[in-house]
């Protein structure tokens, strides 16, 4: 299939393993330059070279940085201040009950889960709507809709996520940028 991709620049966050990897294999085979994402350096170098290794000619770049802060964010968008296609990938969850759960877990989730994406989506949708064309993704999770009794604050964070991403389509709407989140 053919999704006219070849020429874009795409960033996945969290896309080391899981979701995130398979997204960022499936981009570079469409023939998107793919900038991969982890916290770690030898993790990001080693996806960058599997997705090498199955699409020779793929052009897939490592960006080692936690995301989840406002200072690792700023590293990826100097690092690439223009990119056409956003996945925010990036998250994390932790099964804990929820008279347990202390405000820094339900913080840190909502840094992590959030905020990341909110802050990358601020920063690539201006250059987007000058493009007129563009793709943001939030991969949100069924949770969102049925919260997870054992996790809560990842729950509220998953439907943080459809509000975000439903709020920035709305603001987006006829400039040729798509806002989308999706529940896997």
């Amino acid at each position: 299939m053919d999704l006219q991709l070849k020429g874009k620049t795409a960033l996945v966050t969290g896309s080391t393993a899981g979701i995130g990897f398979a997204i960022a294999e499936g981009l570079a085979g469409e023939g998107a330059s793919v900038i991969v994402n982890g916290r770690g350096q030898q993790r990001v170098d080693a996806a960058c070279l599997r997705i090498g290794g199955r699409f020779p000619g793929a052009t897939v770049h490592g960006l080692a940085a936690d995301l989840s802060s406002a200072e690792g964010t700023q590293v990826a968008v100097t690092r690439y201040p223009e990119v056409e296609i956003l996945v925010n990938n990036l998250g994390t969850f932790n099964p804990q009950p929820f008279e347990e759960i202390p405000d820094r877990e339900w913080q840190r989730l909502f840094e992590v889960n959030v905020m990341s994406g909110v802050r990358l989506a601020r920063h690539y949708l201006a250059k987007m709507r000058e493009r007129n064309w563009g793709r943001i993704l939030f991969i949100s999770s069924e949770s969102a809709l049925q919260i997870p009794p054992e996790m809560v604050h990842y729950g509220m964070t998953k439907t943080a996520q459809l509000a975000v991403s439903r709020g920035i389509a709305e603001s987006a709407a006829g400039s040729g940028v798509t806002v989308n989140c999706v529940l896997p």
